[in-house]
């Protein structure tokens, strides 16, 4: 409406990495519809480095249940819990978006203000093996449908559109800026590289180490870097750089780091993990692998840069993965 006063959205997306970053060109669709709403974020305190990279997003609420359950009797940690619903409160929101459709986030979404005329969305159903709890409708004012095989990505914007009177029509846009060619590096980092991420908390999901040896062998000279985020992931690179004279093996890496990681690589090779999403967002040339998990549902289908292999039950081959790698470096 033209005499219509910016809206406040909040948006609950509190975990996990790969799901946080995949909720983010809901920002893009609204703020192309409506310019000047404010849109807040409610996020696990480990991703608000991720989210804060969105320009868009004008307050992000740091959420910090994963910590918060460890101390849960603490003087300290009650404080900050009631801090934290304080602060989620300070706002009166227009839409109120759950987008993962967990106990957690309604309750999130049910303790958050709302105007006179306004609504809590979420989903009226989960997509094929994701965690979706049935009971986080109750604190919905309208809940949304999708098919059931919906891509991550869209899932969130599906919902924004519907509950805000637009078509999603347009590529995903993660309204993740481009780093400045001048901006200085870690120590650690060389000025060109591929990355292997080879870890994931999922053992089905991940592709042989003597897979990652003889590729990093093809590659070379090109230097590999190897993350880890877990003693379990440290022995791997470990024993993937054992094999390989090209690779390092980097030091754990706090998120803002993993993201620049992902974010200035030449090359990224890894299996369904969110370092690997996002690295496919900021569109750089990026090979994912699928061994054990369903490739519709979070392939990077939205440049000609991501090249995705494999699906459930079918890891790629080397060479697949080899010609896909040569393939993104021309």
């Amino acid at each position: 409406m033209p005499n219509q006063k910016p809206l406040n959205i909040l948006l609950v997306r509190v975990s996990s990495l790969g799901d946080v970053l995949h909720n983010m060109p809901m920002v893009a669709d609204i703020a192309r519809h409506y310019p000047d709403a404010n849109i807040d974020w409610v996020v696990e305190e480990g991703f608000v480095s991720l989210v804060r990279l969105n320009a868009r997003v004008r307050n992000v609420i740091p959420f910090a249940l994963r910590r918060w359950r460890k101390s849960l009797g603490k003087p300290e940690t009650r404080a900050e819990i009631k801090h934290f619903f304080r602060t989620l409160r300070q706002q009166e929101y227009d839409f109120v978006f759950d987008t993962q459709g967990l106990l957690k986030t309604g309750i999130i979404m049910g303790a958050a203000r709302v105007a006179k005329r306004g609504r809590k969305v979420g989903l009226a159903n989960g997509s094929e093996g994701s965690g979706y709890e049935g009971i986080s409708r109750i604190f919905h004012h309208l809940s949304i449908p999708t098919d059931p095989r919906t891509h991550a990505v869209a899932r969130g914007r599906i919902v924004a559109g519907a509950a805000l009177g637009y078509a999603v029509d347009t590529p995903a846009d993660f309204g993740l800026p481009s780093l400045p060619d001048d901006t200085p590096r870690p120590e650690w980092m060389p000025v060109s590289y591929a990355v292997f991420f080879h870890g994931t908390a999922r053992d089905a999901k991940k592709w042989a180490t003597e897979n990652w040896i003889a590729l990093g062998k093809e590659l070379a000279p090109m230097p590999v870097l190897l993350p880890w985020g877990a003693p379990k992931e440290l022995a791997e690179a470990e024993r993937i750089a054992a094999g390989l004279p090209n690779a390092v093996v980097l030091p754990k890496l706090p998120m803002a780091d993993a993201i620049m990681l992902a974010r200035r690589a030449s090359l990224v090779i890894g299996v369904d993990t969110g370092l690997v999403h996002i690295a496919a967002a900021f569109v750089r040339p990026t090979v994912e692998i699928y061994a054990d998990s369903p490739r519709w549902k979070t392939e990077g289908n939205w440049s000609p840069r991501i090249i995705n292999l494999g699906d459930q039950g079918t890891p790629p081959s080397v060479a697949e993965v080899l010609a896909a790698a040569r393939s993104l470096l021309g």
